[in-house]
């Protein structure tokens, strides 16, 4: 989610959109809050601690719920909707693909091997979910094997990875419209 944010940054300010709106409002503390966790969590696979990969689906929602308000505050609904259809194709690409992999989802690292973040001695056994991938692998386009050096992703993880990605985007936009219509009254005395 790193690379995701400072994606969003990027193009925001590539569009000219001022960040200090963001940063200034509280609406931002939760999203932050969220992306700092799961930051977090994914520091901690470094150091081979994997505690916290049991979480990993809370946080997922926790994530979601922290545009909640931005969403009903600037009235985003339509990238909201488009988000949550992003969120669903994912979800049911990963499903699907853990379902045709005995319930599992095959992983093929490559950079995370030199990054450190999977051991090349194994693959972490206290990952419940995730497999090492081989050649009796079903459907390798769907499974986890776009490595990024901190997190393996499969094409349904980027499907919803880009609800962050837009909601942010039309979070900081929204607040950029807005404020720049606000007259300031300030500037005529």
């Amino acid at each position: 989610m790193i690379i995701t944010i400072l994606a969003v940054f990027l193009l925001a300010k590539a569009r000219h959109y001022k960040l200090r709106y963001f940063f200034r409002s509280w609406m931002c503390v939760p999203i932050l809050l969220t992306q700092g966790i799961l930051v977090f969590f994914q520091c901690t696979i470094f150091f081979h601690t994997y505690y916290f990969v049991r979480y990993a689906g809370l946080i997922q929602q926790a994530i979601i719920l922290s545009f909640l308000f931005p969403i009903i505050a600037y009235r985003i609904y339509r990238p909201a909707v488009f988000g949550a259809v992003s969120v669903l194709t994912g979800s049911v690409l990963n499903n699907f693909v853990m379902a045709q992999n005995g319930g599992k989802m095959p992983v093929f690292p490559s950079l995370s091997y030199l990054t450190g973040y999977v051991p090349r001695d194994g693959f972490p056994v206290a990952d419940t979910v995730h497999i090492l991938g081989s050649t009796a692998t079903k459907y390798r386009f769907l499974t986890d094997y776009i490595d990024i050096g901190y997190s393996v992703l499969s094409p349904g993880d980027l499907l919803v990875h880009l609800f962050t990605f837009m909601m942010l985007y039309c979070t900081i936009k929204a607040m950029n419209e807005k404020h720049e219509s606000t007259p300031n009254v300030f500037s005529k005395m």
